[in-house]
């Protein structure tokens, strides 16, 4: 939305004609310039989204709000409807067809379904919840990373302004019917009542939201970056400061140090703040309040004295190129992450030099520039490109030639419909595909154990028929434990102790399997044996949490605090005293992350006394071995899905494991601690391989896929056995 004076000089009063604010248009230029460059080169987030949630707000709800308080005239929520889906749906089905295009040509097909599902959810606007559902990890620009993940934000705004207009349409209509009767439709009573109703119910809806977002960031960062309800103060205090816009009168040494404030706060944000730790939170008040500030400081100049001259911060956002560049933010926006993506992904590489940043940023701009141009304008403003074509006065240089065509939107927007009803049928099609693919293939959990020996390959030296592997690329999505299924896994966000239990739920023998997915993906050979050898075995699981004393736990791969596991484990290790198992299954170890091979954490040492004062003794296996080539998770399907085989997508194993188990070392301290290590069932002697005995070894970079685990078994019995001289 551009900062004319309707969109701009009130968010609960009428605007003062003939006043345009450049300087929130460069506002925007410098903001698209900051997420840009920060997300290219530094692998950071700048604050720019936070200033693009906050203007969307402030013209949005001015815009609704004037319209809802002006007593001649009415706002039709299905004309403001249709308007946003002519502004934002054009340029966004366009990116997406580039982009579903560019993940045929440069992405494995295991990365397909995802795209489908995202490029659904960017078109339905529910983008931010699909990613916080899967916690995406918005930092780790990367091969793994999604081409759409930028989308969240315009997901929110989008739905935002919708329910904004109906909340507004819905109380002027309430409101109006109510003050018709008891005062017989009066105009002049009527609409101050309606602005202090307004100011009162979006001011409590704002720190309500804020407060929300406090509480949704210490319960799960991750979840609430992309949270709806966190995110709405942003956008509502926009709403509101345009209620102040009308009464500034601010003198200009005052407008001139808030603009400066302000603009310094912007720029150094994304240096400052971790925003993607940080933000929703309150740390968000500095790039939104720095928004709010700068509209306030160039607020109502007209009437001022010497109201022709600017503070200085916002003559420099006027500046041409900055106001340029605001124009076409949206496309900008769109374009430059998932270039930068696919990049990255095409190379390989982690991260983009200044080089290839560059060339990222340049591509981007130049079709940020044609889609505004060529799609954005025509369809956001087809009343000027009609006039243009039927004008009766000769044609100058400066009306486009593409405003010149005859009827030029209903073919472009027939266009840009044909795309998005492709893009949409297309992505439910691969859905389809996949769906019946998985369902057409043989049962995983009773493969013939001689045509798909798996792990025996290694332990026992079978023989390979030549067959296809299995689980396949796509398969291997959906080859999941049982106890995941069944929801028998606390998730990052649950601290509860969720209790299951698994193969002979009759013997009197217990194996209580804990810890975090590590742990749990030994269950589908736990519960095989459980079955043969009379013993039970009952989960204590949570997503990337193993029994540890850590004081902060980190959740492993982005290091973002973590305080549920800590009271988890606190939990579990009490109820594992009391409930008083035969043994408990756990790992031992884990990657290092300053070097090669893994390491006993000397946080596990406090469990082992635990377990050992209350004479319980612990299964302990050695974590299986972390995936990592240039030093980033390395997931073996995509690698196989690109045309390698499982030689080539495996790794040196003495890069992820140590020649010698270090749980070996506290034996002697812990007589109870039976060391487990299924490494040589995994790997060769020199190299991890993707796939032994036709069965594919990994679900992503370092689970088990559970087809391979129940190949395992005979190892895993003979181990346990040794350990527990149960049979």
């Amino acid at each position: 939305m551009r900062a004319h004076t309707p969109g701009l000089s009130g968010g609960l009063s009428a605007g003062l004609a003939g006043f345009y604010r450049y300087d929130l248009d460069g506002l925007r230029g410098l903001a698209i310039a900051l997420v840009a460059m920060f997300h290219v080169w530094f692998g950071r987030v700048s604050g720019g989204v936070d200033v693009f949630l906050a203007l969307s707000g402030f013209f949005f709800g001015g815009k609704i709000l004037r319209a809802a308080l002006n007593p001649a005239g009415s706002l039709s929520p299905v004309a403001e409807v249709t308007r946003l889906v002519r502004r934002l749906l054009p340029a966004l089905v366009v990116v997406l067809a580039g982009c579903a295009v560019l993940t045929i040509l440069v992405q494995p097909e295991t990365r397909w379904e995802t795209f489908a599902d995202q490029s659904l959810a960017s078109l339905g606007y529910y983008q931010n919840w699909e990613l916080a559902n899967t916690e995406s990890d918005y930092l780790r620009a990367g091969e793994a990373v999604s081409p759409l993940q930028h989308i969240w934000s315009m997901s929110v705004q989008g739905q935002f302004y919708l329910a904004l207009l109906l909340l507004v349409a819905g109380c002027t209509y309430l409101f109006r019917g109510l003050s018709r009767y008891l005062s017989s439709g009066a105009e002049t009573g009527r609409t101050p009542s309606l602005r202090t109703f307004f100011t009162a119910l979006l001011g409590a809806l704002t720190v309500a939201s804020f407060g929300y977002a406090i509480v949704a960031q210490q319960d799960s960062q991750a979840t609430a970056y992309y949270n709806s309800f966190g995110r709405a103060w942003e956008l509502l205090l926009g709403v509101l400061v345009g209620a102040l816009v009308p009464y500034i009168r601010w003198p200009m040494w005052l407008r001139t140090a808030a603009a400066t404030v302000a603009l310094a706060a912007i720029v150094s944000c994304g240096a400052v703040i971790d925003g993607v730790k940080e933000f929703p939170g309150p740390w968000a008040l500095v790039p939104v309040g720095a928004t709010m500030l700068m509209i306030l400081a160039g607020a109502n100049l007209q009437d001022h004295p010497g109201g022709d001259r600017m503070p200085l911060p916002n003559r420099l956002l006027a500046a041409g190129p900055l106001v340029a560049l605001g124009t076409m933010a949206y496309s900008l926006y769109l374009w430059h992450w998932p270039l930068l993506i696919f990049w990255l992904s095409y190379t390989g590489h982690r991260h983009a030099g200044f080089v290839e940043g560059a060339a990222v940023l340049l591509v981007s701009g130049v079709l940020a520039y044609l889609t505004t141009r060529l799609v954005e304008d025509p369809l956001r403003y087809p009343a000027a490109a009609r006039a243009a074509a039927a004008a009766s006065v000769p044609i100058t240089p400066s009306v486009p030639w593409w405003l010149r065509l005859r009827r030029p939107t209903m073919a472009l927007g027939s266009m840009v419909v044909l795309l998005g009803v492709t893009l949409t049928a297309t992505s439910f099609t691969w859905r389809q595909h996949v769906t019946v693919l998985r369902a057409a293939g043989k049962e995983l959990s009773v493969l013939n154990p001689q045509d798909y020996p798996g792990a025996r390959t290694l332990t026992e030296h079978v023989r390979v028929p030549t067959l296809p592997m299995r689980p396949t690329v796509l398969e291997v999505k959906q080859d999941l434990p049982d106890s995941t299924r069944d929801g028998c896994i606390s998730d990052f966000v649950n601290p509860a102790v969720v209790n299951c239990t698994y193969g002979d739920l009759a013997a009197t023998r217990t194996i209580a399997l804990a810890g975090g997915s590590h742990a749990e993906h030994w269950l589908p050979a736990l519960e095989l044996l459980g079955n043969l050898h009379h013993f039970k075995v009952v989960t204590y699981l949570k997503m990337g949490c193993p029994l540890s004393t850590e004081e902060v736990p980190l959740i492993m791969g982005n290091n973002a605090p973590y305080p549920q596991c800590r009271e988890w484990v606190q939990r579990t290790m009490a109820k594992l005293v009391v409930d008083r198992p035969d043994y408990v299954f756990t790992t031992s170890t884990r990657p290092w992350n300053i070097r090669t091979g893994d390491v006993m954490p000397a946080t596990y040492i406090g469990i082992w006394q635990t377990l050992s004062d209350n004479n319980i003794p612990i299964l302990a296996m050695r974590d299986t071995p972390w995936l990592v080539k240039n030093d980033k998770p390395f997931d073996p399907a995509d690698c196989l899905a690109k045309g390698g085989n499982a030689q080539s997508c495996g790794v040196k194993r003495s890069d992820v494991l140590a020649d010698h188990n270090p749980t070996l070392d506290f034996v002697g301290q812990f007589p109870l601690l039976k060391p487990l290590d299924m490494s040589d069932a995994i790997c060769r002697p020199d190299t991890c391989r993707a796939a032994e005995g036709n069965v594919l070894i990994y679900h992503g970079a370092h689970h088990l896929s559970p087809t391979y685990v129940r190949s395992m078994t005979t190892e895993l019995g003979r181990q346990i056995a040794a350990s527990t001289d149960w049979w």
